[in-house]
């Protein structure tokens, strides 16, 4: 059987897990400083740096987030920060180079532009997240910001061609939850092509739904979290997640359809 090769930076993926609770202490400005040139030297496509990154440091604003989010640990992070789609800036500096934004030549508001930069600003993201775990802060990624689109673009003064992707808390954890686990790599990881069949790549999702079940996430305690197999087909009719679609991207200048 193959064995992990661990060293500091393996083991920091390893041990990740998801921060829901802070102690209630600052971070420092030399730990910020750290996160965020980390995050500048993820990569990026083409080097077009489509992407940014907004610290929230307003109480009203967190209070605002965490009501969208529906999770009050947003407004109780040390640290906060909301990643941005953000082509604004290339086009800023587009039109310095005399190019017409208006114009149909323009395509830094197509659809693969935006899919680009959603790429990147993930990149950044986990850049700044792996940092911050190596540092021996605890994280949680915030989806939930996306719950209404619309009210995080008045609420962060977002221009056009820009879009909110994720948000990022960061803190010293304030509890220690057990390690998720993981789907078998013989259901992620394959060679050559894709399985041809749904038997050979389903294969081992009983054993997984198991574990699954075993594991007890520390926001409900009560109650063992239900197998992968429940969650995916609760997921697969989730009618909440069509409104986080983009078409709130339009607003934002972005032409998805070209």
């Amino acid at each position: 059987m193959p064995q992990i090769r661990h060293n500091e930076t393996i083991d920091t993926l390893l041990q990740r897990r998801s921060i829901r609770a802070f102690a209630d202490e600052r971070i420092d400005e030399d730990t910020i400083f750290s996160l965020e040139t980390a995050a500048q030297h993820a990569a990026s496509s083409q080097f077009l740096n489509d992407w940014s990154a907004i610290r929230i440091e307003d109480p009203d604003i967190k209070q605002a987030l965490a009501q969208i989010g529906k999770q009050p640990y947003i407004a109780q992070a040390p640290l906060l920060y909301v990643f941005v789609l953000d082509e604004h800036r290339n086009a800023a500096i587009a039109q310095q180079q005399d190019i017409d934004v208006n114009s149909d030549e323009f395509t830094l508001n197509s659809s693969y532009r935006f899919s680009q930069a959603q790429n990147d600003g993930a990149f950044a993201l986990h850049a700044m997240e792996t940092a911050a775990n190596s540092l021996g802060l605890g994280c949680v990624i915030l989806g939930s910001i996306l719950n209404d689109i619309d009210r995080v673009i008045d609420l962060l003064g977002l221009p056009q061609y820009t879009y909110p992707l994720l948000g990022l808390a960061i803190g010293k954890p304030a509890q220690n939850p057990a390690e998720k686990p993981r789907m078998p790599r013989s259901m992620q990881f394959f060679v050559n092509q894709y399985p041809q069949h749904d038997e050979e790549l389903l294969e081992g999702l009983q054993e997984f739904d198991e574990q699954v079940h075993q594991y007890y996430d520390l926001r409900n305690t009560a109650r063992p979290v239900d197998a992968f197999s429940a969650q995916i087909a609760k997921a697969s009719t989730d009618k909440e997640v069509l409104v986080r679609n983009f078409s709130h991207a339009q607003r934002q200048g972005f032409e998805l359809d070209k």
